[in-house]
Order: structure tokens, then C-alpha cells, then sequence
């Protein structure tokens, strides 16, 4: 009992008391007077080694339904013109597959995108029994093809002990901690292997460097302003630096800059920013910056925490706190441009709906001065959904919202653009898939994050079309999961195209007598384009014959096999940079589609050379590590390749 109301104080204190006699009760002595800044130094303080942790170079069903059973559906292949996009007036026409027009999707021109079309609506598999760990955050890692998953030392326990010792020494006390809270998977084989931490990732933050390693920031309490680097090789550990930033950072959001630096925005009680300093190095008062946005968005129980964060690809960065956003210059730290307010509740920590920047559409020889970003942001909550689900009694769970709001966030005159869910949805993830479409995922219907905050568990998938012809639904509802997904979710998307799902965990520990029991099984989600019917689409591309390593701007060539003659026309090339996932937040969620320059057929037997452009800057696509891969007829190929783009 004594338990259960320290964890219940924990969470509802800091929503109704900020501070204790001018000091703030949850952070450490370090963190006394941060909340007070003194000013900022500029970037070029913090532009040591690049100024951030790296080195070295730099169609829903009408009635909502889903259809049962996972075999392969009926297929075909059919032609879609494009001129209506989304809003766009123009009319078009479906046109045979006999059309010669170049799709839009592969960059070369505005004409028609060719996919296979089926009914397969996915496919569910239990990957993990025991991941050992419920994965609260996740990303994985490039080139060695792991899973990093860990969830919060406050806990003292998990679902696996540590190899041998050292345990963890809990701070403050005797007590050793001899549990795991963080590993490594492998996404072929399950195989893991245990880290060690030391310093509190609960609700942390993070993304990868230029060089691959994850750099994740903040926490809770002795991690609150720890900054810690993982890299990326067998026997390699987290490197933790506790004291590294300026504010404590619990349920911030880390972005990646177009020059490689990181900012890190917000966390609870503190309404600041600032750059995350080179490793090894520590941040100061100084190096923090007031942001008032998160003041003005702050309900009395918050819904403006893990605020969304998407760098444009004009330099600028977007930031969208519960029902507002803006477009910040990163360089002289300034608001340039408001959007609308997006009506219809809050979207933010713990409303918690979910975000992603949409695919970043490139042409070969690309001159354009602005190319376009969108954001699409979907569900979320009441602003009294928290209050209603966790501090009144009887719980009430009110309803999740059902829209989603898409926006381009490099109009000035931008308006959000408002459609309807299948199915309400908060605590959710989303994914971009190598196709550019966006896949819904995990959630519940009701209620609120927080711990035993939600309900109804939103057991389906459902496909949200990024292009359509402009007729029927943006939508399409696909088969469910039987494990709930609810609060501390995640994913990630994999090399051969399917979607690793892990975590939920609605308790203060790891409970197996819950409502909604933590969940450690891990679970591979196969999305309709692996409708077994179009298996022959999937292309193979031959690494040893492909560019990995490119200067922006610049062409790659990658080598493709695959069965029979290869239409240019159906091809579609894309590099995706891993997101670290986390409360519904995916950081640095990014999808470009590549423009092909040119097309060399039967260069050997069945075997064909794609050239293509690198995109031209880091705003574009920020330096470092990405997932090609190359899509025919829509169906992606069977394992992506892992590029790295330099400046």
C-alpha cells in the first residue's frame, strides 16, 4: 500500500506543486536555481568537434473493418495518377499499366505512381518470449543490426539479472541493483546481450551521431542530466557523463541539427533549450535558453512534455507543444514564424498523441530553393484527460481523439488539413515505412498516459496512404495484435521491411497481476506490401556492388537482382533514418526519397545499376547513418542497405 502511493505521489506532485520553498523537490542539489538562466553564449561556444557527440568525418475499409486471416490477399498491379495530392485542385484519371508517365513517387517527374495493390492486411508474430526488459525507449542501431531497448533504473527490478557483478550501487542507500535495464537484440536471430547503466534513463531523450552512435540525454533524477553514448561495436558499454546539461531533462525531445549538432528541448519544469554539449564536456546556466512556448503551453496537468521537434529542410526547426507550434532559427535562437492552433484537444505528454515528418520528396539534379516538409500528427486527448483518468476518483477515461492534422511546415501561410481516424488513438507510435506511407500502431482508445491511466487497448494497425488519387479512404484498417500496447510502447522499423513492436507498461515496476500486465514478448508486425502474392517484386540489392558512403550532393550507384525485366517506371528508392521511440515520440524520424538520375538495365543476368543524387545538404537529411532501400511496384526489397551521408 505504501508503495503504491510513493508511485502515485511521484507522478500527481509535480503537476499540482512546481516548487518546494524556491527549490524543486525531484531533481538532485545540482539542479537548484537551473530553472533561473543567465543568458546564452551562441553557437559558436558549443562548436567544438562540431559542437555535438560525434568525431572523425564529419484504404480504410468503409466500414472501419479489418479483414481477418493473414494470407496473402488478391493482388494486382494498378496505376494511380497523382495530380490530386492531398488538397491539390487538379483533377486526374486512373490510367493502364501500359502508362509510361515516370511516377511520382521516384522523384523524376509529377506523373503517375505505380504500386502492386492487395488485400493482405498483415501479419503478427511473437519474435521474443522474454526480452528481459519492458522496452519503454528503443532504436536501432546501423550497421550492426540491433535493437536497443531499456527502460528506467528507478525500478530496481526487471524480467533479467546481470550476468555477474558489478550490480548497480542505488544512490543515497546500500542497496545493489544486480537487475538489467537495457539491451541489445539482435533482429534476426533474438539473440541479447545486457547492458549496464548507472545513471536513471527513465523518460529520456536521444539520437544517432554521425558515426552511428546513439547519444540519449536526461532522465530522471541522478540521470536528469546525465548525457550518455553508446557505440556501436561488440563488447562496447554505455559511456555515461552525469552533470552534462544545463536542466534537468525528463520527457524532453532531442533533434538533430543539419551540421550534426543536437538540441534538446523542454522537460518537466524546465521551459528551456539548449545544445547538447561535445562529449565530455558540461553545459552551464549559460548555455540555456528560455522558451517561452512551453510556458504558454503548459495545462495545469502540462500536455506539453516530449513536445514534438522535426528539423525543416530550410534549416529551421518545428516545434509543436500541445495545440501550438513554431519555427525556430537555430542560430540566432529566435522565433520566426507561428502556425494556426490545431483545434480539438491537446497531442503532447501526457494527451499524448503521436507525430512524424512525412517523406521528403527529391528529384534527380535538385535545384528547388524550398523543398517541401510536412508534418502529420494524429490523436491525442482531451486537455482534462489526465486529470479525469488519474486524479479523480472514480477514474473516468474520456475518449482519445480520431483526427489527424498534416501540415507543411515550410508555408508561411500553412493551414492544418484535418481528417478522421478509423478508431480513436493515444499512447500510439508512427511509423514511416520504406513506401513513404505511415503505419499506426499500439495505443489505447481512452484515457491518458500515466499508470493505470488508460483503456481499451487499440489492437489494430492502421495504414495511412501519404499519396492517394484523391478518391476513397486515406485509410485502411489492418489485422490486429492480441498484446495490448498501451502506456511506454515503442517500435522500429527493420532492414527487411517489417516492424519490431515491444514494451507497454501502464505500472510503476514490473507487474505481472496488472489490468495490463508489463509486457517484455517482443513482436514482429509484417505490413500488407509482405503479402506473400508479391514476394516477386522484392528486389535484392548487392551491397559489395553499391556505394554506402556518400558527400551530399553527390551520385551513388546501388546494384539491384531481382527476377525478370525491371520497369523504371516502378521503382522507387528511399533512405530512412532511424528514430529513437519513445511515449509515442519518434526523434529524428526521417524518410527521402532519393531522385534517380539514371537507370542502367541488365548491366549482368537479371541485374540492374540505379544512379542515384545524394540529397544536397544536412538540413535535408542531417549527416550520418541511413536504411536504403529500393521499392518495386510498391513491395520493398529484401534487405535494406545502410548509407552514410558526410558533409
Amino acid at each position: 500500500m505504501m508503495a503504491s502511493l510513493f508511485w502515485r505521489g511521484l507522478i500527481i506532485l509535480p503537476l499540482l506543486f512546481v516548487y518546494v520553498n524556491g527549490e524543486h523537490f525531484l531533481y538532485p542539489k545540482r539542479h537548484v536555481g537551473k530553472a533561473e538562466l543567465a543568458g546564452y553564449k551562441g553557437p559558436d561556444s558549443l562548436a567544438v568537434d562540431g559542437g555535438g557527440f560525434y568525431s572523425g568525418p564529419l484504404i480504410a475499409d468503409d466500414d472501419g473493418s479489418a479483414a481477418g486471416g493473414n494470407a496473402g490477399g488478391t493482388t494486382e498491379v494498378k496505376v494511380e495518377n497523382l495530380g490530386k495530392v492531398d488538397g491539390d485542385n487538379t483533377n486526374g484519371n486512373a490510367n493502364s499499366v501500359e502508362s509510361t508517365q515516370v511516377a511520382a513517387k521516384n522523384g523524376i517527374s509529377n506523373g503517375n505512381i505505380v504500386e502492386a495493390k492487395t488485400t493482405f492486411k498483415g501479419s503478427w508474430e511473437v519474435f521474443v518470449e522474454n526480452a528481459g526488459v519492458s522496452a519503454m525507449h528503443l532504436i536501432l542501431l546501423p550497421k550492426i543490426n540491433q535493437a536497443l531497448m531499456f527502460d528506467a533504473t528507478v525500478w530496481k527490478i526487471s524480467k533479467m539479472k546481470l550476468p555477474g557483478p558489478p550490480c548497480r550501487r542505488i544512490e543515497g542507500t546500500n542497496e545493489e541493483d544486480c537487475y538489467v535495464h537495457s539491451i541489445l537484440m539482435d533482429v534476426e536471430t533474438g539473440k541479447i546481450r545486457p547492458l549496464r547503466l548507472n545513471y536513471d534513463t527513465w523518460c529520456s531523450s536521444g539520437a544517432l551521431d554521425i558515426n552511428g552512435r546513439l547519444v540519449s540525454t536526461g532522465g530522471y533524477n541522478n540521470g536528469s542530466d546525465t548525457v550518455r553514448i553508446l557505440d556501436l561495436c561488440d563488447t562496447c558499454g554505455w559511456e555515461e557523463y552525469p552533470g552534462a546539461l544545463g536542466n534537468g531533462r525528463w520527457y524532453a525531445t532531442q533533434v538533430t541539427l543539419g551540421d550534426g549538432r543536437f538540441m534538446v528541448f523542454g522537460g518537466r519544469d524546465f521551459p528551456t533549450y539548449e545544445f547538447v554539449p561535445p562529449q565530455g564536456q558540461k553545459n552551464t546556466l549559460k548555455d540555456v535558453v528560455d522558451f517561452n512556448l512551453l510556458v504558454e503551453t503548459h495545462d495545469p496537468v502540462e500536455n506539453n512534455l516530449y513536445p514534438f521537434v522535426y528539423l525543416s529542410t530550410d534549416g529551421n526547426v518545428f516545434i509543436f507543444a500541445n495545440n501550438r507550434s513554431v519555427l525556430l532559427n537555430p542560430n540566432t535562437q529566435t522565433i520566426i514564424h507561428e502556425f494556426p492552433v490545431l483545434p480539438n484537444g491537446a497531442r503532447n505528454y501526457p494527451a499524448s498523441g503521436s507525430a512524424c515528418l512525412l517523406p521528403i520528396m527529391l528529384k534527380p539534379n535538385e535545384d528547388r530553393r524550398v523543398i517541401p516538409a510536412e508534418v502529420l500528427i494524429c490523436g491525442g486527448a482531451s486537455h482534462d484527460a489526465y486529470a479525469k483518468a488519474d486524479l479523480q476518483r472514480p477514474k473516468v477515461f474520456l475518449p482519445g481523439n480520431t483526427d489527424c492534422a498534416r501540415l507543411d511546415i515550410t508555408k508561411r501561410n500553412g493551414k492544418w488539413k484535418i481528417i478522421n481516424m478509423p478508431s480513436a488513438r493515444l499512447l500510439g507510435d508512427m511509423a514511416v515505412l520504406p513506401t513513404g506511407d505511415v503505419l499506426i500502431v499500439n495505443g489505447a482508445k481512452t484515457g491518458s498516459a500515466g499508470w493505470d491511466d488508460a483503456r481499451e487497448p487499440n489492437l489494430n494497425p492502421v495504414l495511412y496512404k501519404y499519396q492517394t488519387d484523391g478518391t476513397g479512404s486515406k485509410f485502411t484498417v489492418l489485422n490486429p495484435s492480441n498484446i495490448p500496447r498501451m502506456y511506454h510502447s515503442s517500435f522500429a522499423l527493420l532492414p527487411d521491411a517489417k516492424i519490431l513492436i515491444a514494451g507497454s507498461n501502464t505500472n510503476p515496476g514490473y507487474l505481472d497481476d496488472a489490468l495490463f500486465p508489463t509486457e517484455v514478448r517482443v513482436e514482429k508486425f509484417s505490413p500488407h506490401y509482405l503479402d506473400p502474392n508479391l514476394a516477386m517484386f522484392r528486389q535484392e540489392i548487392i551491397a559489395e556492388k553499391s556505394n554506402n558512403q556518400v558527400k551530399y550532393g553527390q551520385k551513388l550507384t546501388v546494384q539491384i537482382r531481382g527476377n525478370g525485366e525491371i520497369d523504371q517506371q516502378k521503382l522507387q528508392v528511399t533512405v530512412y533514418s532511424p528514430p529513437f521511440v519513445t511515449h509515442g515520440i519518434s526523434m529524428n524520424q526521417r524518410l527521402i526519397q532519393l531522385g534517380i538520375v539514371e537507370f542502367n538495365k541488365n548491366v549482368a543476368p537479371n541485374t540492374n545499376n540505379i544512379v542515384l543524387q545524394a540529397p544536397m545538404n544536412g538540413n535535408i537529411a542531417p549527416p550520418g547513418y541511413y536504411m536504403l532501400f529500393v521499392n518495386y511496384n510498391g513491395v520493398p526489397c529484401r534487405q535494406s542497405m545502410w548509407v552514410q551521408f558526410l558533409p
